[in-house]
């Protein structure tokens, strides 16, 4: 689990193909890996992914083929930046919103357009995950915590901060890059509970039904 709220901006230094699958690895001079063990997680521009290896300011992850299909990992290449945040601990600040590392799906930005020191991106999805964003709704970016500002049928659109702009790689997005989309965790369990109680219900009336209910004599 983590919070949306990236730690620091690394670099990728090496990608090694495994069959079906890569090892990835990254360079991270000022990630604090003081309390971080084999096996642990670090969200890598949105996706959890565990730690294989690490020495020296960098670390390994093994990326799945599943994860390659379904995120903008497989896109990425030997140079590139990558979000990072190491897993949240039960007494961590929860800074951002409740973000699962699991991608919803991949959008692309329709636009990106200057506003001050401002940066307002309109972001397109698949129409199935437009159900999952609300007016000032949660959404995490390649990793990244944000508000909704709009949303309509396949789209929506956030404002970038500043200080979101110098910390991330949401300051070099262009349009037409892809982006890493996770919609509210809330949200998702929300619609699931909802559909599963539809399911549930009789929705056959009967006369024998209203007599019951005291509805005919």
């Amino acid at each position: 689990m983590f919070t949306g709220i990236v730690q620091e901006v690394g670099k990728i230094t090496e990608i090694e193909p495994v069959k079906s699958s890569m090892r990835m690895r990254i360079l991270a001079p000022h990630l604090d890996f003081t309390d971080v063990i084999l096996g642990d997680s670090i969200a890598v521009s949105g996706p959890c992914l565990t730690v294989t290896g690490f020495e020296s300011g960098q670390f390994e992850v093994d990326v799945s083929a599943e994860t390659l299909a379904r995120t903008t990992l497989g896109e990425r290449k030997t140079g590139d930046k990558v979000n990072l945040e190491k897993a949240l601990r039960f007494n961590d600040r929860l800074g951002g919103h409740l973000v699962s590392g699991h991608i919803d799906g991949v959008g692309k930005i329709k636009s990106r357009e200057v506003l001050d020191e401002y940066i307002r991106f309109v972001v397109h999805i698949p129409s199935e995950l437009s159900k999952y964003l609300a007016f000032k709704g949660s959404v995490s970016l390649d990793g990244v915590s944000l508000t909704v500002n709009d949303a309509g049928k396949d789209e929506f659109e956030v404002l970038t901060i500043p200080h979101t702009l110098d910390n991330t790689t949401l300051g070099e997005s262009e349009t037409g890059s892809t982006i890493n989309v996770e919609v509210d965790l809330v949200a998702r369990y929300l619609d699931r509970l909802i559909e599963s109680s539809a399911d549930n219900v009789d929705s056959t009336i009967s006369l024998s039904t209203l007599e019951r209910a005291g509805l005919l004599e």
